[in-house]
């Protein structure tokens, strides 16, 4: 499982999506996640601006990536 380290206190959805390379821009990542193709600790998230913060963990595409501080 990959990682993604927090600069700030928590990052947003669709730039955890771009960060870890899962999508190739923020208009690729607006869509996955409105079609309802990423979960956030489980469950369907639709929010683009989610805020995630350390332990929480996005699946996209059979790729999981792990947030931490």
């Amino acid at each position: 499982m990959e990682t993604i380290k927090l600069r700030d206190e928590y990052i947003k959805l669709g730039q955890a999506l771009k960060a870890a390379g899962m999508v190739g821009s923020g208009v690729d990542a607006k869509f996955v996640i409105t079609d309802g193709l990423v979960k956030v600790n489980g469950a369907v998230e639709y929010q683009r601006g989610k805020k995630l913060y350390d332990g929480d963990v996005v699946s996209y595409n059979g790729e999981e990536v792990r947030i931490i501080k």
